[in-house]
């Protein structure tokens, strides 16, 4: 998605946020379609990922982070007729809450300390359906979430801030 100007009215309203959001949940998998294993803190690498996940290994890339946000996991739920979706199913490292993510989705923003840059959405694939039985692909489409890559790192803790970061003029 091409910059606004940053004198835009546009650009101001994309910039607002009504609050920080926080962090909820970390998984990691440690090797490649291994369930994910909860965590209350983690290193975040720069241009890696988050350390103890496989896919951190990789230097690069578009997808080294996967974000969902906490709220999309209450209508999954409900569309599949269930209480609740355990985010371990969901193969997302970070579920967060109280900010829009897909506002994110080509911007900059923190949680914590650790800077992160949206670079997309991160789209349901066909596990959905082995993990959260018939239609969960469906119930997924539209609440999976974002992908990110790692500009600076740090740790993050659960209960972390989540918020927009201004891109550099």
């Amino acid at each position: 998605m091409p910059r606004l100007n940053p004198e835009s009215p546009l650009r101001t309203l994309m910039e607002t946020f009504p609050r920080a959001g926080k962090l909820e949940w970390i998984g990691l998998r440690p090797a490649r379609r291994a369930p994910l294993q909860s965590f209350n803190h983690v290193e975040v690498v720069a241009d890696h990922g988050l350390a103890g996940d496989h896919k951190a290994a990789r230097s690069g890339g578009k997808r080294q982070v996967t974000l969902i946000q906490r709220e999309h996991l209450d209508v999954v739920a409900k569309l599949l007729g269930r209480d609740a979706v355990d985010p371990a199913l969901l193969r997302r490292n970070l579920v967060v809450s109280g900010i829009n993510l897909l506002a994110l989705r080509d911007e900059r923003f923190r949680i914590g300390d650790v800077l992160f840059e949206g670079t997309g959405l991160c789209e349901p694939c066909s596990r959905m359906e082995e993990v959260l039985g018939v239609g969960g692909y469906n119930a997924m489409r539209g609440h999976g979430g974002i992908i990110a890559r790692v500009l600076e790192g740090g740790v993050i803790v659960l209960g972390d801030a989540v918020g927009y970061e201004k891109n550099p003029a």
